[in-house]
């Protein structure tokens, strides 16, 4: 039998955009916005996004490292241009690696947009960390100001 470990993380990032609330929320609600900032560069494959309370996203992609990865998440609350929360699970391969609670609030702000988006994930068994995690979310957040620009 394998050890098996968690590690518990949260971890906040906040953002500004020159965008108004409505833009930044637009980019997280359409698919097609959506594969231009998240997920990895050439864009995830079998991305399927259903925004609205009690829809999926889900996609699969390579990694660097040359491992399959699946993200799969369940949309909790969803208030427009104000907040997104939802759970997801990360996969490399069939090995589950992560479950986490993520929340994207957005207000407005002069010159634009204030996005906090906060994570609290669980890490299992090894296999990923929060440290990694949030590197990866703030390439995501740099990629989604080019995206709106």
């Amino acid at each position: 039998m394998s050890e098996r470990s968690t590690e518990h993380g949260t971890f906040v990032i906040e953002r500004s955009y020159p965008a108004q609330p409505a833009r930044v929320f637009r980019a997280f609600a359409s698919a097609e916005e959506k594969t231009r900032w998240f997920g990895p560069q050439d864009g995830p494959d079998g991305f399927k996004l259903d925004f609205r309370t009690g829809g999926r996203e889900h996609f699969e992609a390579d990694g660097p490292d040359g491992a399959h990865y699946i993200y799969s998440a369940l949309y909790q609350d969803i208030v427009e241009d104000e907040r997104i929360v939802y759970t997801y699970e990360m996969y490399r391969g069939e090995e589950r690696i992560s479950v986490s609670v993520s929340t994207v609030e957005l207000r407005a702000a002069e010159g634009g947009t204030a996005l906090t988006y906060t994570e609290q994930g669980v890490y299992l068994d090894g296999h990923d960390g929060p440290g990694p995690r949030e590197h990866g979310t703030r390439i995501g957040l740099d990629r989604l100001a080019e995206a709106i620009a």
